[in-house]
């Protein structure tokens, strides 16, 4: 193995212990990364900018905390030298931003996300922004601007380009081919969970409100969680340590001291009590579904566990309110790209019609369609007969958990209700693509923690997850069941490097109308 796939098949705990040591340097793996990006990226298109001159300065400064002249190990921050990739939806200081949205082609915020600065702040090293459905609006990564991210899995025998999930589909990719040790992510619907699940990752979705939401491209702000892309339930761990507190800045953080997640790991899980929610076997399911979930109740059982069926008994409604919620809340935010402060504008005969023109050019089509699906439900007249009824909806959800968790402490399911599928292969019918949600909702709603872990290959030879949910700010054991059956399914799965001699994956390009109109009468604000 050379030298440069040692240090990117590394963890983030295994290179945290390599720095300090001194066996390697910071900026020999920050370079070993830029390597790979370099030579997969073209394939699988997971970075839509890659930040190498900034990596390499930081990674420089990294070296210096960890042990140049006159300092000690002590001055290194808990994740000094470690290269990460960030989401598309995380502002960067003087870095392009853009949500994967064509509405903000060359949006360069002058601050930096919360997140983000905690990540800085504990010695981390930005590789550069992932791929994301654009304004993180899908379950595939097929609706980004940069064009899609494909996942670095294949189906035995067959060479057709996966979905490597979505929205956070180039922070999942990434982790999985090792262009990165971690990555942050954000989760709205699932969209941490479903991406680890589609490419054997770890996905940690933490309580509503243990991150800061400041600084990240608002969806619907009263779902969206930031947290970590990881290979290993430990590495989550010690990225959510690094990116979770109390921020001023967000009205809805919430002022909780941040456990010792790592600690937590070594409690295990004996006398634990999982509940096994009933309403999730679902119409439908595949039976390898349901043997892994099997499986991840016998591994927990067998480390000492107390399984015990619950009910969730308003699951069935979960997955048509939330398609009510989120787009209600993404009609308003979204209001604010008008092409009069920043982004794209294109002008018009008045300020209607360049309002109106520059949303036509600058959303894609699933935007749009969700856009105007929470205009209709917040209009005058419907406003009690969906959305409001949505949020009652939303209520008994958040009861059904609460009554559970007087039960048990912690929640297992499936992630997903099928490995991943193929580029275009869902693409005609929005509704089943939503369906891929329909494990993952609940926990939004209920402003819950959710973990998925991998826990084995379906029958295709893609990776399948199990999800672990627990209670209000309780991510310490939700990771800790987690760590049990990652330890009994042997840990993230590797995929085969079919993608350094891959053809570039390349970006869709845009309709043209679209660029004919920028071209036009385009221009930046």
């Amino acid at each position: 193995m050379s030298k440069q796939s040692e240090l990117t098949n590394l963890t983030i705990a295994d290179a945290r212990n390599g720095l300090r040591a001194g066996d390697f340097t910071a900026h020999e793996l920050t370079e070993a990364h830029l390597a790979n990006i370099e030579a997969a990226n073209g394939a699988l298109n997971a970075y839509v900018l890659t930040t190498a001159d900034r990596a390499l300065e930081m990674a420089k400064e990294s070296d210096k905390r960890l042990g140049g002249k006159g300092k000690s190990k002590n001055d290194a921050g808990e994740l000094e030298g470690i290269p990460l990739g960030i989401k598309d939806l995380f502002a960067t200081n003087n870095v392009r931003t853009t949500a994967c949205s064509h509405i903000l082609d060359g949006f360069v915020p002058p601050y930096e996300s919360t997140v983000t600065q905690n990540l800085w702040d504990a010695g981390a090293v930005m590789l550069g922004k992932l791929n994301n459905d654009e304004f993180a609006m899908g379950s595939s990564n097929e609706n980004s601007d940069f064009g899609p991210c494909i996942n670095p899995w294949r189906r035995q025998g067959d060479e057709t380009p996966l979905v490597p999930g979505g929205s956070s589909g180039g922070s999942a990719s990434a982790v999985a081919a090792n262009l990165c040790l971690g990555a942050t992510a954000t989760d709205t619907g699932g969209s941490i969970r479903q991406p680890a699940a589609f490419t054997g990752t770890v996905g940690l979705k933490p309580t509503y409100g243990r991150c800061s939401r400041w600084g990240i491209v608002a969806f619907a702000s009263s779902l969206d969680q930031a947290g970590p892309i990881t290979r290993t339930v430990e590495d989550a761990a010690i990225m959510l340590g690094a990116m979770a507190g109390h921020d001023p800045k967000d009205s809805t953080s919430v002022d909780l001291k941040v456990p010792d997640y790592e600690k937590a790991l070594t409690k295990g899980v004996k006398g634990l009590k999982v509940g096994i929610p009933k309403e999730y076997r679902v119409d439908g399911m595949s039976g390898e579904i349901e043997d892994l979930w099997q499986q991840g109740i016998d591994w927990l059982k067998a480390a000492g566990a107390e399984i015990q069926e619950v009910s969730l008994k308003h699951t069935k409604y979960a997955l048509p309110a939330y398609y009510i919620i989120a787009p209600a809340e993404a009609s308003s935010n979204l209001a604010r790209y008008d092409g009069v402060r920043y982004g794209l504008r294109v002008e018009g005969d008045d300020i209607v019609s360049m309002y109106e023109n520059t949303r036509a050019a600058g959303f894609g089509a699933e935007v749009k369609r969700r856009v105007l699906i929470g205009t209709y439900v917040l209009s005058a007249g419907y406003y009690d007969a969906y959305y409001l009824k949505a949020q009652k909806i939303r209520t008994l959800i958040k009861r059904d958990f609460d009554q559970a968790f007087d039960k048990v402490d912690v929640l297992l399911a499936p992630t997903t209700p099928s490995p991943a599928f193929g580029i275009g292969e869902k693409g005609a019918d929005p509704v089943e693509m939503y369906l891929n949600d329909i494990f993952t909702v609940t926990v939004n709603m209920a402003g819950l923690p959710g973990l998925s872990v991998p826990a084995g290959l379906s029958g295709e030879g893609t990776p399948l997850g199990l999800q672990l949910i627990g209670r209000p700010f309780d991510e310490a054991t939700i990771l800790r069941a987690g760590r049990v059956i990652e330890e009994a399914g042997g840990g993230s799965p590797t995929p085969e490097n079919w993608w350094s001699d891959a053809p570039a994956a390349g970006k869709v390009a845009r309709p043209a109308a679209k660029s004919a109109s920028k071209k036009k009468k385009g221009k930046k604000s």
